[in-house]
């Protein structure tokens, strides 16, 4: 374990923006965590996982502890469900195809989303009708005061819509170290009522989906419409989608009758960002190198030499826009540095 001094983090972000860190160092196992912390506790820290859901807009001025552990093991199964483990430093995407090499259910609905499985339970990621805390059971975390281990289960994180208790009650107190999922191992519960999937599987014939064209469908939807971050610096969906009370939205679809909208209960209306954004002209726009993606309008991009604050101000100007037409107000999904 070494650390580094004015460490550049252009690879560690997959916005791609260089910015760098006072310190720098990578562990690669709990013992090692539990030693940086321990020898730093005066030391100001960043936790970085995967990179994908950050806007660097400065230089971070703290000791940054990148979150590299590795693993993958089923701690329990029976006749229908397995329990698998993760370590935080594992790519979400590569974990999501292991379990669908290994025929288990509950994940493929959110194939290629960028980033570590160690941070996806802070935004409660999802995708195509799904989100972890459909399948998530636990997951072990250090106290990073103390460095005591504690297991949060299910019901104490507190999910919502991207949301978590490891983004209010307790931000900044822990580090994620693995995550425990429940899988289905038969009479698995294929969800393809969202978006273009069963547009995509038709296109190729499928009439009964299995988990594998489930996720290949996910796939080459998200590959036509999002940049891979590796030739495009992006960050995936850069905002939320608003989700109204039902009340507020119909005075609004009043105005505005064309208008994309989905219920997400009896008293709430979920409204796609990326419409509104591409409604208020932003689709394809570019501002220098910062801009907006040409088929995704939820995308903000880099195309290359982008600071972290002009990627903001595109961000700030999409919002400004969207509210003075629709009277909505989006909200940032990537967490701003």
């Amino acid at each position: 374990m070494e650390i580094q001094s004015n460490f550049s983090l252009k690879k560690y972000n997959t916005f791609g923006i260089e910015a760098s860190a006072k310190k720098f160092v990578a562990v690669h196992s709990i013992a090692e965590l539990k030693t940086v912390l321990a020898e730093n506790k005066n030391e100001k820290k960043f936790i970085l996982g995967g990179g994908s859901n950050m806007l660097l807009t400065k230089d971070i001025d703290a000791l940054v502890i990148h979150i590299d552990l590795k693993g993958k093991k089923i701690t329990k199964e029976d006749d229908d469900f397995v329990w698998v483990e993760s370590q935080a430093g594992e790519t979400w995407h590569d974990f999501v195809l292991y379990t669908i090499d290994n025929n288990f259910g509950g994940l493929e609905n959110m194939s290629l989303i960028p980033g570590n499985v160690g941070t996806t339970p802070v935004q409660n990621i999802g995708a195509y009708g799904t989100e972890i805390k459909d399948t998530f059971v636990s997951c072990e975390a250090m106290n990073i005061e103390t460095q005591e281990m504690k297991t949060f289960d299910n019901a104490e994180c507190n999910f919502g819509y991207r949301e978590s208790i490891f983004k209010h009650e307790v931000k900044d107190q822990y580090i994620i170290t693995s995550v425990i999922f429940k899988l289905t191992k038969r009479n698995h519960k294929i969800n393809t009522s969202y978006g273009d999937i069963l547009a995509e599987l038709a296109k190729n014939n499928i009439t009964e989906p299995t988990l594998k064209d489930v996720s290949n469908a996910v796939i080459a939807i998200r590959q036509s419409k999002l940049p891979d971050p590796k030739e495009l610096g992006n960050s995936g969906s850069f905002f939320k989608n608003p989700i109204l009370l039902k009340s507020d939205f119909e005075k609004i679809h009043q105005k505005f009758p064309e208008m994309k909208f989905y219920e997400v209960s009896e008293t709430e209306i979920k409204v796609p960002a990326g419409w509104l954004i591409e409604q208020a002209g932003f689709k394809g726009k570019r501002f220098g190198d910062a801009g907006v993606h040409k088929n995704q309008a939820l995308v903000l991009v880099n195309y290359g030499n982008a600071t972290g604050q002009e990627i903001l101000a595109v961000s700030k100007e999409v919002q400004k826009t969207v509210f003075e037409t629709f009277g909505i107000q989006i909200e940032a999904e990537v967490n701003v540095i």
